[in-house]
């Protein structure tokens, strides 16, 4: 299977665990019988607004779900049975330095589930801990490795790059200033430096960036040294609407970044009036449905406007979701 992905992917990412537990529920693991089945009803209902977004017009081709083993095993038999792309987290959870979920045995839990994409969640600063970024990068190498081996699975690789105290304190601890002025290149460098170590993902998905500039130089080097099809998306980082209308916008303009993945702008704030019961169950589905197919219209339209004959400021005629 040739490395890279260069088709639209439009994916609704609900493989939280820690903070899903912790931040929705207010529990902390190990979680009981009942609780559990609380947290797999609760990523029920993102799944169905998803399914939801589908009915309504929202490309299935091009979309996907980004869920855990842990509490949505259901929900990737049912997507891989509807012909969905699915993709599975290979990261502990919460930690600073990234671990196996299932330690050596990694191999086996890619091959029970089979997904589209096997995705990784990495903090990784080149200016931060060099033993730290060694370990993990060795880590990551294997299960490229295995990914390159099997040759079924794509690999998606989430890269954050949080600031250290020392570059922070250039700025004078301004981290706007951080994400704007230091991030992007940062970010080009943690890329070289990975693939340096044998890293190699189909799929990098990259924290918003707020110039194109900025996107087309991580395109640049995702695609260095014949990576000619690698693909780039947007994570949403947890941003409010607006933010993340911005970051999307930008990316949509510049070839090689294929899609995005939001995940709790979408669903959070439907799950948290639910819960609170000041929504009904099906008034959620219908919110995140309406929340995903947003951001699905939004970046089609601006991925167009890349198109030749189509200028600045054009629109479609008719908008993705009716």
């Amino acid at each position: 299977m040739p490395r890279g992905y260069e088709r639209p992917l439009y994916l609704l990412p609900f493989d939280h665990r820690g903070s899903f537990q912790t931040g929705l529920f207010g529990w902390h693991p190990p979680l009981d019988e009942a609780q559990t089945a609380a947290v797999c009803d609760a990523k029920r209902i993102i799944y169905d607004g998803f399914l939801r977004a589908l009915a309504g017009g929202v490309p299935a081709q091009k979309t996907g779900i980004l869920v855990d083993e842990q509490f949505g095993a259901a929900l990737l038999r049912d997507a891989a049975g509807r012909g969905v792309a699915t993709a599975c987290p290979q990261e502990k959870s919460g930690r600073n330095e990234f671990a196996f979920e299932y330690g050596e045995d990694f191999p086996r839990h890619v091959e029970r589930f089979d997904p589209t994409f096997c995705k990784v969640l990495v903090r990784y600063n080149p200016g931060g801990d060099r033993a730290l970024n060694r370990r993990q990068a060795a880590r990551l190498k294997r299960l490229s490795d295995f990914l390159a081996a099997r040759g079924r699975s794509r690999f998606l690789f989430e890269l954050l790059v949080p600031a250290e105290k020392s570059q922070l304190q250039r700025l004078g601890g301004d981290l706007e200033a951080y994400d704007r002025e230091l991030r992007p290149d940062l970010m080009v460098e943690a890329i070289h430096e990975l693939q340096e170590a044998g890293v190699e993902p189909d799929l990098w998905k990259v924290e918003g960036l707020d110039s194109r500039e900025d996107c087309r130089a991580i395109v640049a080097a995702a695609r260095a040294g014949g990576r000619d099809k690698v693909g780039c998306i947007v994570l949403g980082r947890g941003a409010d609407g607006e933010k993340v209308r911005e970051w999307l916008t930008v990316a949509a303009g510049v070839p090689g970044f294929v899609g995005f993945a939001i995940g709790r702008t979408v669903f959070w704030r439907p799950l948290v009036d639910w819960l609170a019961g000041k929504a009904t169950r099906e008034r959620a589905v219908a919110e995140i449905a309406a929340r995903f197919a947003e951001f699905v219209d939004l970046f089609e339209k601006e991925a167009l406007l890349r198109l030749p004959g189509m200028p600045r400021g054009s629109r479609v005629d008719q908008p993705l979701v009716q």
